[in-house]
């Protein structure tokens, strides 16, 4: 069951919701979905309204209270998430380039997206495999403890645009693997793969109730986190939104995992190989359009090595190829929408007033095949303070913002000098270097000699602003559950208690 889907050719495709297993087309508004790269209309995205949602929430809370899935073994939840995570395969060109289209990434991109998205389902299934407690027997030779590690409960999981397949595969799996029951709200902005996405989850056999896709706009996720009938809000997004995530659940205290901002920062030393350094600090900085809140928009470079390093980073980010999203010799795609690309292009010329110079880009592209769209050429800019917008602020766009260092402790301050910590990378081959500024950096996440590149194992999340809790990993499943203390004494309790 998709929750529709007409091809653009005969018009936008249609995408509503998916409650109790029924697919709910929405009486209310909708929302037109412009792609980046062309400014036409693709989808109409259906607008959920409280009931819309309110009806969500039952049915997860019926599926969970008292359908079969939070009962059913580990085994049989392990062999549901291959299943889809075999169908997402099947499906796998598809689902790219909905997320190239409605993203406006490129679809070499999406395509590992969609590849990492699969490979999500199926570590899912082998943690569900692991699902274990503890047993405590120190407290005596008649005492036994037990820790049972079980199923949150109903789990609302809230997907931003900037990677909508793989986000929403770093949590429903997850919370699927754990028992839970699920409702899912991806952005207005792509909701086009969460759709399809369900129609798979469907062809596999999930039971009516457990997996509910809601769609619309921020209204629909304010409802979800105010919901007392949810148990935990697992929410990716802007730091901003997610203090809102935050307020809209203080009534009733729920559980939250949040994955904010981001703004990391690339320390090259003067020892690293600098060639492999300088291919990853353009990655970094454009990977996703730059609309990563992984992604390495910062550079911090050492003073003897600062002038032939940046020119070698200009000269390849000159090279990246700015082209319409679906066409697969495209490095660098159209941004989310006009008022964001403007937004980008704002911090660069706000940087240039403040004593910054522009090495290469942010100028508009004249490319006719490009003029409808959101583009821009991916842009460095030189700075010679720390206390510009383009160096504390998380600009999600093309944009490397450089400042030079003299020492591993001026480094390390800068590095850790905004409200951020998702991620940092380390360029050196200098052993007691990578540990020790490891160790001083302030993030979830340390990438050391390469960027952007982690397993599923390793847990994702960040420190200070950018949110609380981790995904994947061990970590991430165990986000899903709670524990369970069962204080046991065995034989007759005479003269234990002082009545």
């Amino acid at each position: 069951m998709n929750a529709t889907h007409t091809t653009p050719a005969t018009g936008p495709r249609i995408i509503g919701h998916v409650i109790d297993g029924v697919e709910a087309a929405s009486a209310g508004r909708t929302i037109d979905r412009r792609a980046p790269g062309t400014d036409e209309v693709v989808s109409q995205v259906m607008a959920a309204d409280a009931a819309e949602v309110g009806s969500a929430v039952a049915a997860a809370r019926r599926a969970f209270d008292e359908g079969p899935w939070p009962r059913t073994t580990v085994a049989e939840r392990a062999a549901f998430l291959h299943r889809v995570a075999d169908l997402i395969d099947d499906h796998a060109e598809e689902l790219a380039r909905l997320d190239a289209e409605e993203v406006g990434k490129p679809l070499t991109t999406a395509r590992g997206d969609i590849g990492g998205a699969a490979g999500l389902w199926r570590y899912a299934a082998a943690l569900a495999m692991t699902m274990k407690g503890q047993t405590f027997t120190e407290g005596g030779p008649d005492h036994t403890g037990l820790v049972l590690r079980e199923p949150i409960g109903v789990v609302a999981l809230i997907v931003p645009w900037n990677f909508p397949a793989l986000i929403l595969s770093q949590k429903l799996p997850f919370a699927l693997a754990a028992g839970c029951t699920a409702i899912v709200k991806p952005s207005e902005f792509t909701s086009s793969s969460a759709s399809l996405i369900f129609g798979l989850i469907a062809e596999a056999g999930l039971p009516a109730g457990v997996a509910n896709l809601v769609t619309g706009d921020g209204r629909a996720g304010a409802l979800l986190s105010e919901s007392p009938a949810v148990d935990l809000v697992s929410f990716t997004g802007s730091t901003a939104t997610g203090r809102k995530v935050v307020q809209a659940s203080s009534g009733n205290l729920k559980k939250l995992s949040l994955e904010l901002g981001g703004k990391a920062a690339q320390l090259v030393f003067a020892d690293a190989d600098l060639e492999d350094a300088a291919a990853a600090v353009a990655h970094g900085a454009t990977f996703n359009n730059g609309e990563c809140c992984v992604g390495q928009p910062r550079l911090l470079v050492e003073d003897q090595v600062a002038d032939d390093f940046l020119a070698e980073v200009v000269r390849r980010m000159e090279r990246i190829r700015v082209g319409q999203p679906l066409d697969p010799q495209t490095q660098l795609g159209a941004l989310i929408h006009a008022d964001h690309l403007a937004k980008v292009r704002g911090y660069v010329e706000d940087a240039a007033e403040h004593d910054g110079t522009v090495l290469t880009g942010a100028a508009p592209l004249t490319d006719h095949a490009l003029s409808a769209g959101q583009f821009m050429a991916p842009a460095v800019v030189e700075l010679t303070r720390a206390d510009v917008p383009l160096f504390t602020e998380e600009v999600f766009g093309p944009v490397l913002g450089a400042l030079r260092f003299s020492t591993r402790e001026e480094a390390i301050s800068l590095a850790n000098g905004v409200e951020y910590g998702l991620s940092n990378t380390i360029w050196s081959k200098n052993t007691d270097t990578v540990l020790d500024t490891a160790k001083a950096l302030r993030s979830g996440t340390v990438y050391v000699n390469t960027t952007i590149d982690a397993p599923p194992q390793m847990p994702f999340g960040g420190y200070k602003a950018s949110g609380v809790g981790r995904e994947m990993g061990e970590a991430g499943f165990e986000e899903f559950t709670e524990l369970k203390s069962i204080s046991i004494r065995t034989g007759k309790r005479t003269g234990a208690f002082p009545v």
